[in-house]
């Protein structure tokens, strides 16, 4: 007997990406899933377009976070396992069987996919978005990554329930699920996806300015001061030349200056709230 998935997706002002997200959801071979949107305070009517495409689940906070959101929602989920996804992302017909299938089989008790790829390479920032992490090609996820992940796609419910979900600690509190865990996921072989990177200058700014709140510009003061240090715009900008002439791409200078503005913004915000 198959096991029930329920599919967590927590929405920000997604209004471009949702729809082809829960259609192409709709598509999987898999035979018991139940899709969990929940809205983190959107205000650009993408829960509109949800409830205009319906046969899901619809939740509601205010906007708090998607670590908030996904524990939310998995709250809510009655599937014996949780598989979380973005707004947008898009996915082979078979994403949800591949993904699970490990942990049908009892091989382990969580899994994340290496076969994810960036579904719209053909804007430059996009291209730029992956060659800032060192990605010369489509792939979300280097071809040499280790076969662990301390990131999650799909997870038993009784082990995310049994730690209480994720701590909402900022950018890469999507890790913390693992530490809590106290082990990594194991890969999932053929569960495809699509995810869309910024592809705009304007989208680079505010993701960047998500990746300024983490837990690597927090902590002591040396960490915080090298890694504002790092992401300093002027040397955002030195670092961009090299990647222009690492990847032919002259775009990168931009997108470098562009991106450690946007953490910057964040860095100086935080900094701000701490002395009030």
């Amino acid at each position: 007997m198959q096991p029930t998935v329920s599919v967590i997706i927590p929405v920000y002002n997604e209004k471009q990406s949702i729809q082809d997200c829960l259609l192409s959801l709709r598509k999987q071979d898999y035979p018991k899933i139940d899709i969990i949107v929940i809205d983190d305070g959107s205000t650009d009517g993408s829960m509109h377009v949800v409830e205009q495409i319906g046969d899901c689940t619809i939740l509601r906070q205010e906007h708090q976070g998607p670590a908030i959101a996904r524990n939310a929602a998995a709250q809510q989920a009655k599937g014996d396992i949780l598989v979380f996804v973005d707004a947008d992302m898009t996915f082979d017909p078979l994403y949800i069987s591949a993904l699970v299938a490990p942990i049908v089989s009892e091989k382990t008790k969580g899994t994340f996919t290496k076969e994810e790829y960036v579904s719209n390479w053909e804007h430059v920032w996009a291209r730029c978005w992956n060659h800032a992490q060192a990605i010369a090609d489509n792939r979300r996820v280097p071809i040499d990554f280790p076969d662990t992940s301390p990131v999650f796609r799909a997870i038993e419910k009784k082990e995310f329930d049994r730690v209480q979900g994720y701590d909402p600690i900022g950018y890469t509190d999507d890790w913390t699920l693992s530490r809590k865990l106290g082990y990594h996921a194991t890969p999932a072989v053929g569960a495809i996806c699509y995810h869309r990177n910024p592809d705009t200058l304007r989208e680079v700014f505010q993701q960047s300015r998500w990746i300024g709140k983490n837990e690597f510009l927090s902590g002591s003061l040396f960490r915080r001061g090298f890694n504002a240090l790092r992401f300093f715009p002027p040397v955002q900008g030195l670092i961009g030349i090299a990647e222009a002439f690492r990847f032919a791409s002259p775009a990168m200078i931009i997108f470098r200056l562009v991106y450690g503005s946007g953490i910057w913004w964040s860095v100086l915000t935080a900094w701000r709230e701490r002395n009030k």
